[in-house]
């Protein structure tokens, strides 16, 4: 029997860059950090494509293969899976998408993912979303949800956790480091957050110029009575 890596690499050539110009998000946080809930909401309103790297995995996993099979008994374990097996999953979806703007959710979940991925795929990302919040938080709203996923209990949780602590944060700290991070604080409400996700994802309006006109009484009157705008520049006579 093969390793997930072998099994993954069966027949594929996976190793060219993706020939399409795309911009990529990477959207890491803890497991509850609302990551899923909030890109649902930045896909319905910016347009992006939602690549979840657990998804992808879980769907490998429920297809029976032997793979996903491996792949299961990693996850209970509370172990990262290989880069190849993930970045493999990711670049099919990108290059089978339509769109060319994508966030991808729970990766690179390490170093190593990280630098697989640019180096694999050619692509850097336009920049980090990070959810930050705390274990205990993200502990609660884990037991308190009910998605029928069989890792969400309290022994894998603290494993997840664990591994997130760290393997994931030196890669939030490598982006930060490049000024590429943007962080958001996701202990608040849902509709808090995705304020402050709103205004990382709006463009910014451009500066209008100002200026600086003095009104006198009179003018303010004429304006009110005959619709017309009167200003009186001040100047000083040296």
């Amino acid at each position: 029997m093969g390793t997930v890596v072998d099994a993954v690499n069966k027949g594929a050539n996976g190793s060219a860059p993706i020939n399409k110009k795309v911009t990529v998000v990477f959207v890491l946080g803890g497991p509850g950090s609302g990551k899923g809930t909030q890109c649902a909401n930045i896909v319905e309103h910016f347009g992006y494509t939602h690549l979840s790297a657990g998804d992808l995995l879980r769907a490998e996993i429920k297809s029976g293969s032997e793979n996903g099979t491996m792949i299961q008994n990693m996850i209970k374990e509370g172990k990262i899976v290989p880069s190849e097996v993930t970045i493999k999953l990711l670049k099919r979806a990108i290059e089978e998408n339509e769109n060319d703007k994508f966030l991808i959710d729970g990766f690179p979940r390490n170093e190593e993912n990280r630098a697989a991925f640019e180096s694999v795929t050619g692509i850097q990302p336009e920049f980090v979303l990070f959810f930050d919040c705390s274990e205990e938080e993200m502990q609660k709203r884990l037991l308190g949800r009910n998605q029928g996923r069989e890792d969400d209990n309290i022994e894998t949780i603290r494993k997840r956790f664990n591994v997130y602590m760290e393997s994931s944060l030196p890669v939030i700290e490598y982006y930060s480091a490049k000024g590429k991070v943007k962080k958001i604080d996701a202990a608040r409400p849902i509709g808090e957050v995705f304020e402050a996700v709103k205004a990382i994802f709006t463009p910014p309006k451009p500066y209008g110029v100002i200026v600086s006109l003095s009104l006198d009484i009179g003018c303010c009157l004429n304006l009110l009575l005959h619709s017309s705008f009167c200003s009186r520049y001040q100047y000083r006579q040296f």
